[in-house]
């Protein structure tokens, strides 16, 4: 009998930001979808989405070749499968993007090939570019933007390319949601940084206090849109910084942002507080790209 895996079709998550948050997003991903005797594992999305936190999360342990520490890993690990080694490992890490400067595509596709007849498994980073050189699609497909899909194709599809146009068009409203949080959090700290938790909703970001904030979110809003007319420039810092114009912020997703605060559009934040019986916690709802919707609809599928 098939297992439920073999069921799937899509599941879809909030793709988070931060590495802690997304490691552990992998790490259930790993525990609810990955079969213990899939090969082949591809996942997509723009550079700086996530997908190498996701692997960490999915594959503790797996040693990533497009990190600092891999860039003096040479030969690729994956390109001396057929060296017998009592300390081979079993799984190989991929990022195509990146190794295409060093080695050609074809060569890449075949060595792909002949660590899985070896019955290695190999995770393949922007798995939509060597798709066209494999005899077969994934086993387990997986795809980082605004969200993370993942889907078990079969000989009908979903192809990687199919699963990247949705990524790539979607990503935009990630990273004018993770700048605007930034901005937003510029007006909080002062008073209540550390007393919330992060959570997602569509097109938009959630702050969630344990107790009632005494905060005027009319004045958040308007400072927000200010910094966002000023188009400040935004750029990487550091693994935990940004920088918002010249001002030095923390951040624990400091590669998923827009290049400008100027980039962000439709930026609003929901008029009133709102309650979650079930957690216990007033939340605060940003969102971007959008106008504005009730409340109850920010998370409504829309086919």
């Amino acid at each position: 009998m098939p297992g439920m895996r073999d069921r799937l079709m899509y599941s879809v998550y909030f793709a988070p930001r931060g590495t802690r948050r997304m490691a552990e997003l992998g790490n259930l991903i790993g525990q609810r979808h990955l079969n213990p005797f899939d090969r082949l594992i591809g996942i997509v999305g723009e550079a700086g989405s996530g997908k190498s936190l996701l692997c960490k999360g999915m594959f503790p342990g797996l040693e990533m070749t497009n990190d600092d520490n891999g860039v003096n890993v040479r030969p690729l690990p994956l390109l001396s499968v057929d060296e017998i080694g009592f300390y081979q490992p079993h799984t190989y890490h991929l990022d195509v993007r990146f190794e295409m400067g060093f080695t050609q595509i074809g060569v890449l596709a075949q060595a792909i090939s002949d660590a899985l007849s070896r019955g290695r498994r190999v995770v393949v980073e922007h798995f939509e570019l060597i798709r066209p050189y494999l005899a077969h699609n994934a086993e387990l497909l997986i795809g980082v933007g605004e969200e993370i899909i993942v889907t078990r194709p079969n000989l009908f599809g979903p192809e990687p390319e199919d699963i990247a146009e949705i990524v790539f068009r979607s990503i935009r409203y990630r990273k004018m949601a993770h700048t605007a949080e930034d901005l937003t959090e510029r007006q909080l700290w002062p008073r209540y940084k550390g007393k919330y938790q992060h959570s997602d909703v569509r097109h938009g970001f959630i702050l969630e206090f344990a107790e009632k904030p005494d905060i005027d979110i009319a004045a958040i809003q308007a400072y927000v849109l200010q910094r966002i007319a000023d188009d400040l420039p935004v750029s990487f810092h550091d693994d935990e910084h940004i920088m918002l114009g010249e001002k030095l912020h923390h951040c624990t997703g400091p590669r998923m942002h827009v290049r400008s605060t100027g980039e962000i559009e439709g930026f609003h934040l929901l008029p009133e507080l709102h309650y979650d019986p079930l957690s216990e916690k007033y939340l605060l709802v940003g969102r971007v790209g959008e106008e504005e919707d009730r409340a109850m609809d920010l998370n409504r599928l829309k086919l």
